[in-house]
């Protein structure tokens, strides 16, 4: 099977079933987004960059067998790929990429992390979090709910920020912006921001985020370019919220004509979505052409990437690095 439809056979099924070997230094929890509270997940790779982040569910029709030393086995649709488990330094490989308040007061309906008794780190143990993988990771990314106001949690992680500045790695930064965000961050060397319009249409985000502003978002995102660079900006837009093919077209072509990467993500159903079913692989990899194909016009390569979600690709098709 080739790459490309493996892994997103692997997103359509969101999970895969653990067996073999002990393999706990190869598993990760989220204290952020929709796989928030899960039993954790694994990083799947076949080598090359190639690798796909999929949640440990018992009941997943797929099965990963550990033979030990990180060496796997992935058995899907009555087939065996042979891999690798990679361990994931701070919730994903290569990276230390951290939530700073594992808590938020929006009630976004996809996501559970307002229902989760999460915290805030101190800034001193953020530090020390990077600090122990230090040798061990090319990029810090930095994510956080929003703990009691916007303002308030931008100045704290703006204090993050600041205090990691000292390992001399490159930082990426995604927290829900006000228009002054990306002139703040880029002031303290953060080298690339993801901040994330989650859905199609302004409709269905005012639908899902009904506390947060679509076109602030998309205000921040324009600003951002100019500070950072085309191509060292991005959005998330979920896949499966109910909009269109053609939705997806028209916001992945609006965000690369103004110089930021779209990341799709397939939409992992938790919260009050918990029912709603996830994005078919053939859509995924239907979608996927379209978005290499936007992305060649606009001359943005994700492969470029330093942080956060485009440099770890597991949770997403990423043209050029999955195509």
């Amino acid at each position: 099977m080739e790459w490309r439809r493996l892994k997103a056979r692997l997103l359509e099924a969101g999970s895969v079933r653990l067996s073999g070997e002990p393999a706990d230094q190869y598993v990760s929890r989220s204290a952020a987004g929709p796989s928030a509270g899960t039993s954790g997940s694994l990083f799947f790779s076949t080598g090359g960059g190639r690798r796909a982040r999929v949640g440990i569910d018992g009941a997943s029709p797929i099965k990963v067998v550990h033979r030990g030393g990180g060496e796997a086995d992935l058995f899907i649709d009555g087939e065996r790929v042979g891999g690798r488990l990679e361990p994931a330094a701070l919730h994903c490989p290569r990276q230390a990429y951290i939530t700073v308040s594992g808590t938020c007061i929006f009630h976004c309906r996809y996501c559970p992390v307002p229902d989760l008794p999460g915290r805030r780190k101190e800034v001193g143990e953020i530090v020390e979090m990077v600090g122990s993988v230090a040798d061990r990771i090319d990029a810090i990314a930095i994510t956080s709910g929003v703990a009691s106001s916007i303002e308030e949690e931008e100045a704290y992680v703006l204090d993050v920020v600041a205090a990691l500045a000292s390992f001399g790695l490159p930082i990426g930064v995604s927290i829900y912006p006000g228009l002054e965000t990306p002139a703040r961050l880029h002031a303290l060397g953060v080298v690339e921001v993801k901040f994330n319009i989650e859905a199609a249409t302004a409709a269905l985000f005012r639908e899902m985020c009904p506390d947060l502003s679509w076109e602030v978002v998309w205000e921040a995102l324009r600003c951002s370019v100019p500070l950072f660079g085309r191509g060292r900006v991005f959005s998330n837009v979920l896949v499966g919220l109910g909009e269109t093919d053609e939705d997806l077209k028209r916001v992945m072509e609006g965000l690369a004509a103004i110089g930021v990467i779209p990341v799709l993500r397939p939409l992992t159903p938790a919260a009050s979505l918990t029912g709603q079913p996830r994005p078919s692989a053939d859509r995924l990899l239907r979608l996927c052409r379209v978005h290499e194909q936007i992305l060649r016009r606009a001359g943005l390569d994700p492969r470029r990437a330093l942080t956060m979600c485009p440099a770890c690709t597991g949770c997403d098709l990423v043209p050029g690095r999955d195509t």
